[in-house]
């Protein structure tokens, strides 16, 4: 007989994380959640030491490797997609940096109808709520949340050369991407603390997993959704490849990534009829929208031989190997504490479109901006919006004033 649960997440990624922690802080609620990775074992140096970001990647132990069809417009090539396949998800084999999106995003779609609260002022609430920002809380940064974060240290001289570049090129400097001013250059907020990755899991599972109406179980892939007319009752899964099991819920929350999510609604026959219907499945609820308008950014690796020796390059060779690793084992320093994307900037990719007058002080120009990250010997520009670069410029764009002039300021909300 299959058990009930009040909610049953699929997926024990970023987002799943959280809402396990936030839905089980009622004692009366049971939640199950299900990931179809393995576990983030504490002993495993490939998912909690920053510098070893590059191992899990590629990984078919740790990452679901997604390939995408031959693109058209990229000669045929097709994207590498990297997305974890461990308890954590994606956020424990990432690269650890830490970035909201970009303020005027948000009203941007909030001039959306229906989609008013997703404007900067009802958004930034969360944000801060979400966060310990170690270099100190204020009017756009949070204090006590149970993201630890910390700002890179961006102390190399390739460093000091790469803030010195920006402003030649003639970018400014920011205090913080991440707070009043994205645009510009700093050194990155981090997810890592006390030397490890500080992954979802770390910081919202791992805290509650002894809470009596939270049950995680890992290696355990769900293969479909149990459906009652046009209403989700349960899912059905595997427990390690082998062991057919059900739960039923009172609600089921699909928390599988851009991929694993739509592929789920899709199978229970939710989403495009036609394409459904092309395939076998048949319909139950015809939404069009599922699996449609995935945008990601690419990013292009400039790396550069350094003529002395201050970039990572003298420390991967075998024999420095060991002390990297000892170091970080018993110390938690060194070279393996560093995921080494310490800092990088944001600067427009062309004159921004008119957009309405945010809610907020905002100080962001109204265009897409593009994200350069900086490590120790590399540099990887990337666009964060391809949408914009692919629409043709429109008559009505222009610079809305100077960068830094602020909006109209209201008193923000208050969400608990």
């Amino acid at each position: 007989m299959a058990k009930h649960y009040d909610y049953v997440i699929v997926g024990g990624g970023s987002a799943g994380c959280a809402l396990a922690n936030r839905l089980s802080a009622d004692p009366s609620t049971s939640v199950l959640v299900l990931e179809a990775g393995r576990s983030d074992f504490s002993i495993d140096p490939l998912v909690h030491m920053p510098a070893a970001l590059p191992f899990p990647i590629g990984n078919r132990f740790y990452d679901w490797k997604y390939s995408s069809e031959p693109e058209p417009h990229m000669g045929g090539r097709r994207v590498y997609h990297a997305r974890g396949k461990v308890l954590g998800g994606s956020s424990s084999i990432n690269g650890m940096i830490f970035q909201r999106g970009n303020p005027l995003d948000y009203e941007r779609w909030a001039a959306d109808p229906g989609m008013e609260t997703w404007d900067y002022a009802h958004v930034l609430p969360y944000f801060k709520r979400m966060e310990n920002c170690l270099a100190g809380a204020d009017a756009w940064r949070g204090g006590s949340g149970p993201l630890e974060l910390e700002r890179g240290p961006a102390n190399s001289p390739l460093f000091g050369a790469f803030f010195e570049a920006v402003q030649q090129a003639g970018h400014p400097l920011t205090d913080d991407v991440n707070g009043y001013r994205q645009e510009g250059f700093a050194p990155f907020d981090r997810n890592v603390r006390h030397g490890k990755r500080l992954s979802a899991a770390r910081a919202y599972l791992h805290p509650v997993m002894d809470r009596k109406n939270l049950t995680v179980h890992t290696l355990s892939t769900v293969t479909g959704i149990r459906m009652q007319g046009t209403r989700a009752v349960g899912v059905d899964y595997l427990r390690g490849g082998k062991l057919k099991r059900t739960a039923m819920a009172g609600e089921v929350v699909l928390c599988g990534g851009a991929f694993g999510s739509p592929q789920l609604l899709q199978l229970a026959g939710i989403g495009d009829a036609s394409d459904l219907a092309a395939v076998g499945v048949r319909s139950v609820v015809d939404l069009p929208g599922v699996g449609q308008n995935l945008q990601d950014h690419l990013e292009v690796y400039v790396q550069y031989a350094c003529k002395q020796p201050v970039s990572l390059g003298p420390w991967l060779s075998k024999t420095r190997a060991p002390r990297i690793g000892a170091e970080w084992l018993f110390f938690k320093s060194g070279v393996g504490a560093s995921n080494h994307f310490e800092a990088g900037g944001f600067h427009p990719q062309q004159r921004p479109r008119r957009l309405p007058q945010p809610h907020v002080p905002l100080p962001a120009r109204r265009g897409a901006l593009r994200r350069v990250q900086a490590g120790l010997g590399a540099r990887l520009p990337g666009a964060h919006r391809p949408d914009v670069l692919r629409r043709p410029r429109q008559p009505e764009d222009q610079e809305q004033g100077p960068a830094g002039a602020p909006g109209h300021p209201v008193q923000l909300p208050v969400h608990r």
